[in-house]
């Protein structure tokens, strides 16, 4: 049975532990705490200040364009294919593709933008195409694609030659 005896030995237990647990703790701290003033006491030489920068290499994206595999490219749209459609005029989530190289931003009629897209001027080049689909985020602030980007620039050549031998 339980009585009032083993209930308050029971908590005596505990409150015994976790005072020792306490005290456990603030001996420990105030031997090993030592007070650190941000100062390096050693300093290993890496010889990272001797070498010289690594050049980095530009890319051309339109060397890259018209050196795109379309078959990789329709391969890389089943990624855009839950949200778009490649028919002229069916619109899914997002807005249809058909004809979207040069294609002016916003310009589908029947679809809702995000307010940011629909602000924005101009037309979807291929370098632009290619700086949405590596970061929609970043490119529109404010957009509601949820694609978090295809971060090769292979990759997103290659998409935008199939995209845009579609339209020829």
């Amino acid at each position: 049975m339980l009585d009032t005896m083993t209930v308050t030995k029971t908590a005596s237990a505990l409150c015994g532990a976790a005072l020792v647990l306490l005290l456990g703790n603030w001996v420990a701290s105030g031997i090993y705490h030592v007070a650190f003033d941000g100062t390096q006491s050693y300093v290993v030489d890496t010889g990272e200040a001797d070498s010289e920068p690594i050049e980095t290499v530009e890319i051309d994206f339109a060397t890259l364009l018209a050196a795109a595999e379309v078959d990789k490219g329709g391969r890389l749209f089943r990624q855009c294919s839950a949200c778009h459609k490649l028919d002229n005029g069916a619109n899914g989530t997002g807005p249809h593709l058909f004809n979207i190289v040069n294609r002016p931003k916003g310009s589908v009629a029947a679809f809702g933008y995000s307010a940011s897209l629909a602000a924005m001027e101009g037309d979807w080049s291929p370098e632009n195409l290619s700086a949405f689909i590596e970061n929609p985020r970043e490119y529109v602030p404010g957009t509601s694609m949820s694609y978090s980007g295809m971060r090769k620039i292979e990759d997103r050549a290659n998409l935008i030659a199939y995209l845009d031998s579609l339209s020829n």
